[in-house]
């Protein structure tokens, strides 16, 4: 089959833990704030590094605690305004990540931070330094249309709560796909668009989908690399990745529901199954066995 030059990462962006600060008070006013970011699989065999630097994440605060300069103080939170509406400043520092590295449920950790009890309905990401790198030696340099002044944003549907005492968590999907566009098509690669598409996933209300990729040779049944591995919803695609070095794939982040997942891989025939149902908050497993072509 024809793959496109980047694959849907995927999963990117990212996890978002939420803990009680106070063991003491399950009413207080702050909950614990941890941002990781993930990838998904990157197929394409011309690529070494697909780097973005983060120096700076916020998130709109819509919560019933009134913030003052008592509060900020005390806890050493830094609150901005846009439009009247306050943004609580999640993290300000330089982090290079090679989106590359973080594939199949591997994460790294952005932020670990106490914010105010509520919700929050809108993250931004600041990002600058985008670079792709391929195997030849050859980097190319990416322009970032506003992300590194305005910050990219992403909005939370339904929003993100963070309630004392109770962990919400938020998985940040970043398109590589659709986000990184190759100039002059993947033969004859003259440089990239940056594009960025990230979607927000409450998991509190969404599950993981994983398994392995298997082809039978002899009487055993070995992993295979690189088959892809396509989430539908109502005929619609959702999302997608690839099976790694093991035949291991996660998929992270799936709302709660019935989906069809289709795996192909060049000269194996593709597998289709349907009514795979995704429970909130819990892992999914499902295997595909793959036959070559005759």
């Amino acid at each position: 089959m024809k793959f496109n030059f980047f694959s849907i990462l995927l999963i990117v962006f990212s996890s978002i833990f939420i803990a009680c600060s106070d063991e003491n008070d399950t009413n207080n006013t702050f909950g614990r704030l941890k941002v990781q970011l993930t990838d998904a699989p990157f197929p394409h065999d011309l690529v070494a590094e697909a780097n973005v630097t983060i120096f700076k994440i916020d998130a709109r605060y819509k919560g019933n605690v009134e913030i003052d300069d008592q509060m900020t103080d005390s806890n050493g939170m830094t609150v901005e305004t846009d439009s009247d509406k306050p943004f609580v400043v999640l993290m300000e520092d330089d982090i290079k990540v090679n989106l590359l590295e973080l594939t199949n449920g591997v994460t790294k950790t952005l932020v670990d931070i106490d914010v105010p009890v509520g919700s929050y309905d809108l993250i931004r990401v600041y990002v600058k330094g985008i670079n792709v790198v391929l195997k030849d030696g050859t980097s190319y340099d990416l322009n970032v249309p506003s992300g590194s002044q305005s910050g990219i944003k992403i909005f939370i549907q339904p929003e993100l709560v963070v309630d004392g005492g109770l962990t919400s968590d938020l998985l940040l999907d970043f398109d590589v796909s659709k986000s990184f566009v190759a100039k002059g098509g993947t033969a004859n690669i003259n440089g990239f668009n940056f594009k960025p598409v990230i979607k927000a996933s409450n998991l509190s209300t969404a599950g993981t989908l994983m398994g392995i990729i298997t082809e039978k040779k002899g009487d055993v049944l070995v992993g295979l690399e690189g088959a892809q591995v396509a989430v539908f919803i109502a005929d619609t695609l959702n999302t997608t990745t690839f099976s790694g070095v093991d035949g291991g794939y996660m998929i992270m982040g799936l709302n709660a529901g019935s989906y069809t997942v289709a795996v192909e891989k060049e000269a194996y025939k593709a597998q289709t199954i349907e009514e795979i149902q995704i429970i909130a908050a819990n892992k999914t497993v499902q295997d595909f066995e793959l036959v070559l072509e005759e």
